[in-house]
């Protein structure tokens, strides 16, 4: 491994900011040049731990025994020693705090086994955020041949970090916090005490790279990122971002679609080799499905089936005697009197004069009639009396939905099982707004889509300004069939 050093020269200028909301670009300069990141690396480092955190390749309360190179790596760090134990979460906090180089190492190995392999993955992620001219060698961003970056691709990843994993990144916010062994302080705690609305993200030193830093920042519901790369000092730094947030903060429309960035498909490793895009992605394929087998054939007892029978049987003759008692009720003659003078009816012209009842009819449904609407010649009868009369009932097919057929995606996931879970998790936290929606797991080729369905428009998107205002990704889809 060769680590390059250079001299005092001033380092190579990028800028670029952009509306974190839709992604747009507010403004670019010399962004796609490959430069040195140096600590920005340290955002990826971060970004594939909380994606093994919440694919469950390791625990934030799992320990992790440091090896002689994570703790041989120069500072910034947390002093770990050789044979060391320290949870994952304390490692995590130092290397987003106070940007430990041991503490990014030993969280590349714990997760994927060594440096190497894990610097693979970090290159196998980029690709799939669309970082088209990122390479990454370390887990840490010291100066190293080949490791570069550019201020286009630093800015995607820092919003990605914002959206995919809402519920980590307010670490990048604290100016101080535990890390096991120390208590350690915020190396942007300038900006973020100076500037308002500023809550992230990273900084990064070198003599090569100059001084780094992706800032992100939230005024009256505008979200702004802004990348800085070569800066002359942290002073100059600190008053580049701030002039460039500012910038975006004037030149972003108020109200704008969010449009939260694709997840990467998730990889746990490719292996020794570098593995292209195409064959990781088969790799997720299960060889065999992991849900259990059909239940095998049952017969139930001939008891139950006689009893489910007789149930059914006597519902169906409960609702016959309903109907006929119905129909004979409706048909029975209304009794003219008569007047005195005439002689009472006899009763057998009473009976006669009584018209028969009408069939009883049966729950089999009867042929549709030709036309349902009364002839011409009866257009002065009211539709509703003829259809009483014929004893039939006029069934308009409306849409059971009562117009829910709205719903919204709060995701894409690289199993089905994550995609179920983190439905669950939203529906507990938004119950006001999710507890009458159904959840649904769409597959693609993509991964597997998390849905809420079933919902009316305006209850869809009231349930995704409730998610998005709390950090969570959220788009409204509809209306469904």
């Amino acid at each position: 491994m060769a680590f390059v050093t250079s001299g005092a020269r001033a380092a190579p200028f990028a800028a670029m900011v952009i509306d974190a909301r839709s992604g747009e670009v507010l403004h670019a300069q010399n962004a796609d040049t490959q430069l040195h990141p140096a600590s920005l690396t340290k955002m990826m480092t971060l970004y594939i731990a909380f994606e093994a955190v919440q694919n469950g390749e390791i625990s934030l309360d799992d320990y992790v025994t440091v090896s002689r190179k994570a703790a041989a790596e120069p500072p910034s760090k947390l002093g770990l020693k050789p044979g060391q134990r320290i949870q994952l979460r304390h490692l995590i906090r130092a290397a987003a705090v106070k940007s430990a180089n041991d503490a990014a190492t030993a969280i590349g190995e714990a997760i994927e086994g060594s440096e190497a392999a894990f610097a693979r993955r970090m290159n196998r992620t980029a690709r799939s955020l669309g970082m088209t001219r990122t390479n990454f060698r370390n887990a840490h961003g010291l100066t190293q041949e080949g490791h570069l970056s550019t201020a286009r691709d630093m800015t995607t990843l820092g919003r990605a970090l914002f959206y995919h994993y809402p519920q980590y990144y307010n670490i990048f916010s604290r100016e101080t916090t535990d890390a096991g062994i120390a208590q350690v302080s915020n190396t942007n705690r300038r900006l973020l005490s100076s500037y308002r609305g500023a809550d992230g993200i990273k900084t990064g030193y070198t003599r090569a790279a100059g001084f780094n830093l992706v800032a992100s920042a939230d005024r009256g519901g505008k979200r702004i990122i802004a990348t800085v790369f070569g800066g002359a000092s942290p002073v100059a730094r600190n008053a580049k971002v701030a002039e460039l947030l500012d910038l975006g903060f004037q030149r972003s429309p108020t109200r704008v679609a969010v449009r939260t960035p694709a997840r990467p498909v998730y990889v746990a490793s490719a292996g020794p080799e570098e593995s292209p895009v195409p064959a990781a992605r088969a790799s997720t394929q299960l060889a065999a499905s992991p849900r259990p087998p059909k239940r095998p054939g049952f017969e139930p007892p001939a008891a139950i089936v006689a009893a489910v029978a007789e149930s059914v049987e006597n519902a169906l003759a409960s609702a016959q005697a309903e109907i006929a008692a119905a129909a004979r009720a409706e048909t029975a003659p209304v009794p003219n009197p008569a007047p005195a003078a005439d002689p009472a009816p006899a009763p057998v012209a009473t009976a006669a004069a009584e018209p028969a009842p009408r069939p009883v009819p049966t729950l089999t449904p009867r042929a549709r009639p030709e036309a349902i609407m009364p002839a011409a010649a009866n257009a002065t009868t009211p539709p509703a009396s003829s259809a009483d009369e014929i004893g039939q009932e006029v069934v308009t097919r409306l849409s059971s939905s009562g117009g829910r057929m709205w719903g919204v995606n709060i995701g894409r996931f690289g199993s089905r099982h994550q995609a179920e879970r983190v439905l669950l998790i939203t529906a507990l936290q938004e119950i006001g707004t999710l507890d009458t929606a159904l959840r649904k797991v769409v597959q693609s080729n993509r991964g597997f889509e998390a849905n809420f369905i079933g919902m009316t428009e305006e209850e869809a998107a009231l349930a995704c300004r409730r998610l998005q205002s709390n950090g969570s990704e959220c788009t409204t889809i509809g209306p469904q069939s």
